[in-house]
C-alpha cells in the first residue's frame, strides 16, 4: 500500500492552510514563526508534489485557483479534526482499572474514594469487584488486590497491604464478653469458614451449639453484624472504622492469624504513570493505617 507514502509533506500542508486563511505569505509567516520565504518555499514544494497551482500570486497578495480553493477547504477540515482530537486526548482523564474483592471494595476502598479523588482529580478510577482471579492483559486490569501467599508470578509485583488478623465483631447491643454467652449468639459465617478455628483458639473447645447464618461474601456477614443480627469474623482493617465509630464492638480479645494476607498486585513492566500513582496512593493509605509501615514487604 502506497497511500501513506504518497501523502503531501505535512509542513507544506500546514503552510498552505495558514496562507490560505490569510491570503498572504507574510501573515502566514508571522503565525507560524518562520520567514516569509520559508512559507513560500513550502507552498511551492506542495504545488510541485501535487503537480498543480494552488495560489495565484498577485501584487496585493494571494488568490486561490479553483483547485486550491476546494483543496484548502478539505485541508482545513483535516487540521481542525487533528486539533480537536489532540485537545480531547490531552483533557481526557487517565483511566486506571483496579480489581478488588467485593468486601475490600465496600469496606475499605469505597469509603476512601473521596480522599483519592481529591488527591488525583485527573484519574478516572474504575473498580471491578470480583472474587475470581483476573487476567491483567485479557481483562484490562491495571492493579488488583487479592488474598493469598506469595509468590504470585514472576511478572507481578506483590506489595503486602494488610495481614489477615481475624477478630470477632458485633453490634454493641449484642456485646458478649464470655464463653457462656456464645451459645446464645448467632454466628455469621462466610465462605472462609473460620469460626471453628476461632472458637477452638478462644475457648479451647466448642462451648455449645450456636445458631448460625451463612453468607457467600464477608461484606454481607458484616452488614448483618452492623444490623445486630449476630457476630461476624473479619480482618481487623476491614472493620476498624466501624470499631472506631462505635458501630461495632469486639466481644472477644482473641486475634486469629489467618495467613491469607492482602496484597496489591501490579505488573512489573508496562505500568502507566496513572497506574503507578494509584498504586502509590493505595500503599501509602494502607501503610499509614498500619501505623508503622511494616506492611510494606514486596516480592
Amino acid at each position: 500500500m502506497k497511500s501513506e507514502t504518497n501523502l503531501p509533506p505535512l509542513n507544506g500542508l500546514r503552510a498552505f492552510a495558514v496562507a490560505g486563511r490569510h491570503l498572504t505569505f507574510r501573515a502566514a509567516a508571522d503565525e507560524l514563526g518562520v520567514t516569509q520565504g520559508a512559507v513560500a518555499q513550502q507552498v511551492r514544494g506542495l504545488e510541485d508534489h501535487l503537480g498543480l497551482r494552488l495560489f495565484l500570486r498577485e501584487s496585493r497578495g494571494l488568490a486561490f485557483t479553483e483547485e486550491g480553493r476546494a483543496y484548502h477547504a478539505a485541508v482545513s477540515r483535516a487540521f481542525t479534526q487533528l486539533s480537536d482530537a489532540t485537545r480531547a486526548l490531552r483533557t481526557a482523564p487517565s483511566r486506571v482499572t483496579i480489581s478488588v474483592t467485593p468486601t475490600f471494595a465496600s469496606k475499605w476502598l469505597i469509603p476512601r474514594l473521596a480522599e483519592f479523588t481529591q488527591a488525583h482529580p485527573g484519574i478516572d478510577l474504575r473498580i471491578t469487584a470480583t472474587e475470581r482471579v483476573s487476567s491483567f492483559h485479557a481483562d484490562g486490569i491495571d492493579l488488583a488486590v487479592r488474598q493469598g501467599r506469595p509468590p504470585f508470578g514472576a511478572s507481578l509485583r506483590a506489595d503486602l497491604l494488610f495481614l489477615q488478623e481475624i477478630i470477632a465483631v458485633c453490634s454493641p447491643t449484642l456485646d458478649a464478653a464470655d464463653a457462656a454467652a456464645l451459645p446464645s449468639l448467632t454466628l455469621l459465617h462466610d465462605t472462609h469458614d473460620l469460626w471453628p478455628r476461632f472458637i477452638e483458639m478462644t475457648f479451647g473447645q466448642d462451648p455449645g451449639s450456636s445458631r448460625g447464618l451463612r453468607f457467600n461474601q464477608t461484606t454481607l456477614s458484616l452488614d448483618a453484624a452492623l444490623a445486630g443480627q449476630g457476630v461476624a469474623l473479619a480482618s481487623r482493617f476491614l472493620v476498624q472504622r466501624d470499631l472506631d465509630a462505635g458501630r461495632l464492638v469486639q466481644p472477644f480479645d482473641s486475634v486469629l492469624e489467618g495467613g491469607m494476607d492482602f496484597y496489591l498486585l501490579s505488573p512489573r513492566q508496562g505500568a502507566s504513570r496513572a497506574s503507578s500513582q494509584v498504586r502509590s496512593w493505595v500503599l501509602n493509605s494502607a501503610w499509614k493505617e498500619s501505623g508503622s509501615g511494616t506492611n510494606g514487604r514486596n516480592s
